[in-house]
């Protein structure tokens, strides 16, 4: 388990999880004061591919370049804000996630199924 690269791969998913964030701010914002330009974002959004936040920006920056200066604002912003909550919340999340996941399972493997094959007395064969 190489949890550097574990570590790596978190952080560029969470860059692009942000990309997104922000991208549905600005489009919240522009909404209200540029409706054909949040309806070309949209479009945009629509086209590209967000899964990779940095190669969103990069296409957008060739279209939009005012756009996407603005959505890497907001996602400097928001992360500032989020990052300080963000290690406590990860773990009581995976612990609570874990914990409700286990529970389940112990339901599920602990339920008595009322179809399995048990023997009832007004079934069993009377002896000769």
């Amino acid at each position: 388990m190489d949890l550097k690269q574990i570590a790596k791969d978190t952080t560029k998913t969470l860059i692009s999880y942000m990309t997104y964030q922000a991208m549905r701010v600005v489009l919240a914002q522009i909404d209200e004061t540029e409706p054909k330009r949040a309806y070309w974002l949209h479009q945009f959004s629509a086209r590209q591919s967000i899964q990779d936040g940095e190669a969103y920006l990069q296409a957008l920056f060739r279209e939009e370049p005012r756009l996407a200066f603005r959505i890497l604002t907001v996602r400097e912003s928001i992360t500032e804000q989020v990052a300080d909550y963000l290690p406590e919340m990860l773990r009581t999340g995976i612990q609570a996630a874990n914990i409700k996941q286990r529970t389940q399972q112990l339901e599920r493997m602990t339920q008595i199924d009322p179809t399995a094959s048990s023997t009832h007395p007004e079934q069993e064969p009377e002896s000769p």
